[in-house]
């Protein structure tokens, strides 16, 4: 498939090394992981470590070697939040069959919603959170039935106007699956296995599963306080577990293998191996950015959108993707055709251990990293490197004594807040200025000129551009490419290759084809 192993081995080493921290007093970030990585349509690498079931209690006391259990690829795991994915598909399906209407009020199909200021409330703005509705409700603890646990939904005052802000609220979703029902006539579950996991043939995907396949299933927390022990074959989430297990915002378990498929039936444009569950305009409908009026917050149908801080590399406009609670998160990288997946059982057994965000950005930039940014001419380019909290420069010496022209490819998808620039010294490095270019890209008809004050960032596109810069007069000019990477985050990266520097019209250094480009000591040499 043309990936760098070696950079997906080392994402799995890191993943691995998360599970086992050798800093004194740091908890692990998981019991077990299990991860997939796919491209152009195959799974190109899978990886399971750790132990679905560990812990005997709260503390972190370590069960019996003969009773704990192994993870493997089958593991099944609590998917947490990734359930609202499955509810906003089922959503989208009635929409595409015309049982219901997006922009229509909620309370148009489920009168009982219609009140405190609740009443124009639509369909859009649950599926992409900005309804105004509290974040969460302490349903399972502040009410004694499920009737009571729904009725207090349907009565909720929203924190803010709807429509004003993002918010990020469990009660959307779980009022969505209650019109999923309402719809269809089916108890969630059962609308679920019908639209969607018996077409996709989803084998290990559901609500509540059954008894005999506890020993595959991962254990989350020690929930005691609640009067459930540690929680294993059980969903976590405390308000999907008071309403019988089935919520339109969290319930649904499932493994790598299934959420591949479900990953691939959307990069197909709604189909899986003859199986249709969403025609094509409503997938590319469902995956474009809602939230075009809150920044940083982007947002499809039910799909968070350009997400860096858990997909990594693999973060544009047009990957979409969710995180769960429990440790679990799904990228789905159209630009590439892509997507990467992790399963996690982070909560086993205390959800105070640490955020799996480091781990799911090493698994989506694994996989971004393993992608090839093939050189423009010849067969080397250098790269800026893929660690944080770094700095590495490309740096090369010329006498231009009358001023000359500079040009090179550059590929730059960084993170906002690491730097790639490029910059002049005229006293041997002691001071350096930024130095102004302008980059073209795309085709002479259909392209696209940027001019730079130094810095650039192309990010989320991953195209090469044309740079070009007049250097000034000076007898002895040094030039450097800088890229400095702050603690966390990375994009894709950073790439030069082409370097020409023209005085007239002669060059006096060129890094394109028919050269040879050594690196050595940060300095480029150019030998014919």
């Amino acid at each position: 498939m043309g990936l760098d192993e070696s950079v997906i081995s080392a994402a799995w080493e890191q993943l691995d090394a998360y599970a086992n921290p050798v800093a004194p007093d740091t908890k692990p970030l998981y019991a077990s992981a299990v991860g997939l990585m796919a491209h152009q349509g195959r799974i190109v690498s899978t990886h399971a470590h750790g132990f679905s079931r560990l812990y005997a209690d709260g503390d972190g006391t370590k069960l019996p070697e003969a009773e704990r259990i192994r993870a493997t690829e089958d593991t099944i795991y609590d998917m947490a939040s990734v359930t609202k994915l499955f509810t906003s598909l089922l959503v989208m399906q009635l929409v595409e069959e015309g049982e219901i209407d997006l922009d229509q009020a909620y309370s148009s199909y489920v009168p009982e919603f219609g009140n405190n200021g609740k009443e124009d409330i639509t369909l859009r703005q649950m599926l992409t959170h900005t309804s105004g509705l509290k974040p969460w409700l302490p349903l399972w603890s502040a009410y004694d039935t499920e009737e009571e646990r729904i009725q207090a939904v349907m009565e909720t005052t929203p924190d803010n106007e709807p429509g004003s802000a993002y918010g990020y609220s469990d009660l959307n979703l779980i009022a969505l699956g209650l019109l999923v029902e309402k719809v269809t006539g089916k108890p969630l579950d059962r609308a679920l296995e019908n639209r969607i996991t018996r077409p996709l043939k989803l084998v290990d995907t559901e609500f509540n599963p059954p008894p005999h396949k506890l020993r595959r299933i991962a254990a989350t927390e020690d929930q005691s306080a609640a009067g459930r022990g540690m929680v294993w074959g059980e969903v976590h989430d405390e308000n999907a577990w008071s309403l019988g297990g089935v919520a339109g915002h969290a319930g649904i378990f499932s493994t790598v293998s299934d959420m591949a498929i479900l990953s691939q039936t959307l990069l197909n444009g709604g189909i899986y191996d003859g199986q249709r569950i969403l025609e094509q305009r409503t997938v590319e409908f469902l995956l474009e950015n809602q939230n075009e009026a809150f920044p940083g917050n982007a947002h499809g149908l039910g799909f968070e959108l350009d997400q860096m801080w858990y997909m990594g590399g693999l973060a544009n406009e047009d990957a979409a993707g969710h995180t769960g609670y429990t440790g679990t998160s799904i990228v789905i990288d159209y630009k590439s055709r892509s997507f990467a997946i992790l399963l996690t059982n982070a909560v086993h057994p205390s959800r105070s251990w640490g955020s799996t965000n480091p781990a799911r950005r090493t698994v989506a930039d694994g996989l971004a990293g393993a992608l090839g940014v093939f050189p423009r001419k010849g067969s080397t380019e250098w790269s800026g490197g893929a660690d944080n909290n770094s700095e590495n420069t490309l740096q090369t010496s010329v006498a231009v004594p009358g001023g000359a022209a500079l040009s090179f490819d550059v590929f730059a998808d960084n993170e906002e807040t690491d730097t790639f620039a490029v910059e002049t010294s005229a006293d041997g490095g002691k001071t350096w200025t930024l130095l102004p270019y302008t980059v073209r890209t795309g085709s002479k008809d259909h392209g696209e000129t940027v001019r730079t004050n130094g810095t650039y960032n192309n990010r989320g596109d991953r195209t090469w551009g044309k740079a070009t810069a007049e250097i000034p007069a000076s007898g002895q000019h040094l030039i450097r490419w800088r890229y400095t990477t702050d603690a966390n985050t990375l994009g894709r990266g950073v790439f030069v290759d082409n370097i020409q520097v023209k005085t007239g019209k002669r060059t006096v250094l060129n890094g394109g084809k028919g050269s040879s480009v050594f690196i050595a000591d940060g300095f480029i040499e150019v030998r014919r």
